[in-house]
């Protein structure tokens, strides 16, 4: 599934359904982070304040050491605690600036400990979290979204978290601890100087606001193009064979090129917003400074100006102008610390309205475990339809234990969906499974899927070793179980041939393999496992007949005297099999063994027919419904 530029947000519906997604954050992740969050706030708020110190003590050091024009003090230290020599006086200012910055280091690597260990942990436990609610959600989530856009979450989503959590709280005591530091000093020492120095705030608090309208819709547009970005960049890697082979290259640096567009478009949209915003919020923290530079100039060797009257010395004028030069950036800083938040806001919007995605698998956490005696599996009237389409009607069968079921049907008749029901990949919307008599719907699902292997056409190998992806889900297997697995599999001759023998990378998906190798480690993992019910989902479709026939004898093998459910195109593979259900349009149309479907002489019979070469005997009838099916699949309807 691709979409184009114009389409929304695929997290939108998620994205709307989350409250306050960053008091959220905070209340459920801040809280486990207590202690790494106390150290970066109480570290950050020393270390600004041992910042602010040496302005003051030089300003105190021009009028009272220098000028003799102030009496010496230290605010509330004891003048019987200080030292009366002009030259004493100074080494102690001398020491106490050193102390402040040794001092204000130890505390500032305190911060960034504290920041840095409070926004690595959120960020690896929510990346966790997320992860472990999205592969629990049923499938028919995965299939309205592409790999590409749940990767862009739990990367480049959870990462904003991280950078806002480390850099921006960071900055926020940081700056908060400043400013109010030199707002408090300041009208301490000149109350009438500082409403000149302070006067940009209201002016800054607008633009701020205003800034915050503007930016929130830009990032929410620009985290929606990574995603789709992601997506484009992600299938067309996997895909890079068809491409190559197709000679499709341009084409698709030109759809590359137009996601990219999309991206860039979107970003340079917040950054327009982005880049007028931060000098315009510098040029209104200047006007502060350039207003107390000519007011306190004014002041020293005139006198108060206007209706201003207490007095203002040398040093007391070099300390307010050393702090409102300080305080300038963090006024600017404040903007960054802003669009920080948004971004981050948007992207905790996307996971928590992730985390929050309901499932439509019910799960009583009363449930009893799956208990499998003979392995007997009843279908019982059962409906299921995704969306408001039916797909499956009416289905009822019943499988003894050890038997081996056949489910055949042209494309489209629902045969993968009627065996995803018994996996609980999705839940039956009438009827019942029942497995020895327990209804699917109220056993645990780990104990279900224990119970039942599962070898599909797709064969899907992990990044990792051959011995790896055959204990794949049987952690705790041997390497005698696991050999002995693989021969079962007609896998362990050729396993041995590798290069490095079950140690061997298979590569990601299992690219270093060949089809067949990779069909024959997915029986031996599912061998491993020794499930009571097996399913076989066109497990040999797609080998040669040499290769066929090996898979068959590992399947043979993996089939005896358990309960088997296979799925085939190729009726040849399961002619044998102890009865066959024919379904066609979510119906079962015929059901019997292979000798009883072909006497009767219906739907099964002709597709016996079209794969022994018999094409110019079929019935019109069946010509033409296989034209409407196929054009029904071509449309989008499948298995």
């Amino acid at each position: 599934m691709s979409f184009s530029s114009d389409d929304e947000d695929p997290f939108e519906d998620q994205r709307e359904g989350t409250d306050n997604a960053m008091r959220r954050l905070f209340a459920e992740y801040g809280r486990k982070n207590a202690f790494s969050f106390l150290v970066g706030t109480l570290t950050s708020v020393v270390a600004r304040m041992l910042d602010l110190l040496p302005p003051l003590l030089l300003g105190i050091a021009i009028d009272a050491v220098l000028n003799q024009n102030q009496p010496f003090g230290l605010g509330p230290v004891p003048q019987a605690w200080l030292p009366t020599t002009r030259t004493q006086q100074f080494w102690l200012i001398a020491g106490i600036i050193a102390f402040a910055f040794f001092g204000g280091a130890i505390f500032h690597y305190g911060r960034n400990w504290g920041w840095n260990s409070f926004s690595q942990n959120i960020q690896h436990q929510i990346r966790t979290d997320t992860y472990d609610k999205m592969q629990r959600l049923n499938m028919d989530f995965f299939a309205d979204k592409q790999t590409g856009e749940m990767m862009s979450v739990l990367s480049n989503d959870v990462n904003r978290l991280e950078q806002f959590l480390n850099g921006g709280m960071n900055s926020v005591f940081r700056l908060a601890a400043m400013v109010l530091g030199i707002a408090t000093v300041m009208f301490l020492t000149n109350w009438q100087l500082a409403l000149i120095a302070l006067s940009p705030i209201p002016l800054i608090a607008a633009f701020t606001y205003y800034f915050v309208k503007k930016i929130q819709p830009k990032y929410a547009a620009v985290r929606s193009s990574v995603g789709e970005m992601n997506s484009r960049l992600e299938n067309n890697l996997g895909g890079i064979q068809v491409i190559k082979s197709t000679n499709t290259e341009g084409y698709e640096s030109d759809r590359v090129d137009d996601v990219s567009q999309s991206y860039y478009d979107a970003q340079w949209g917040a950054i327009k917003v982005r880049i007028k915003f931060f000098p315009t919020l510098r040029v209104i923290s200047g006007i502060g400074f350039v207003a107390t530079f000519i007011v306190g100039g004014i002041w020293v060797f005139q006198g108060p100006p206007g209706p201003f009257t207490n007095s203002l010395s040398v040093g007391l004028f070099t300390t307010f102008i050393l702090y409102t030069q300080r305080f300038i950036w963090p006024m600017a800083q404040f903007g960054q610390i802003i669009n920080m938040y948004q971004r981050a806001r948007a992207s905790a919007e996307r996971i928590f309205g992730l985390m929050d995605e309901p499932s439509r698998l019910a799960q009583d956490p009363d449930a009893d475990e799956l208990a499998v005696s003979e392995g007997r599996v009843e279908y019982d009237d059962v409906n299921f339809g995704y969306d408001d389409e039916r797909t499956v009607k009416d289905v009822s069968f019943d499988v003894d234990g050890g038997e081996t079921v056949a489910l055949v049907g042209p494309t489209g008749a629902g045969k993968s969906t009627v065996l995803k029901l018994l996996l609980r990949m999705y839940d039956v919307d009438d009827g019942a499974i029942r497995i020895d008599g327990q209804d699917i719907g109220d056993v645990t699902l780990s104990s279900l899927r224990r119970s039942i292997g599962y070898v599909s056409q797709d064969s899907y190998l992990f990044y990792g070793t051959v011995k790896e992806n055959i204990a794949y889900g049987s952690f705790d297997a041997s390497d005698e179980e696991i050999v002995e697995a693989a021969k079962a599999a007609e896998a362990h001759e050729f396993i041995e041939n590798l290069p490095e023998g079950y140690e061997t990378m298979a590569g990601e998906r299992g690219v270093k393999l060949s089809g067949g190798q990779r069909q024959r480690i997915t029986i031996a993992r599912a061998i491993l496992k020794d499930p009571a019910i097996l399913v076989l989902d066109e497990a040999t479709s797609d080998v040669d007949t040499e290769t066929e026939m090996l898979i068959q004898r590992s399947l043979d093998r993996l089939t005896a005297d358990r309960t088997t459910f296979s799925i085939a195109h190729r009726l040849s593979t399961i002619k044998d099999a102890d009865q066959i259900v024919v379904l066609e349009d979510g119906q079962v149309k015929e059901h019997g063994t292979h000798d009883e479907l072909l006497e009767l002489g219906e739907l099964y019979a002709n597709l016996w027919a079209v794969q022994a070469g018999e094409i110019d005997e079929l019935p019109e009838e069946f010509v033409e419904r296989a034209t409407r099916r196929q054009a029904q699949t071509e449309a989008g309807t499948g298995d």
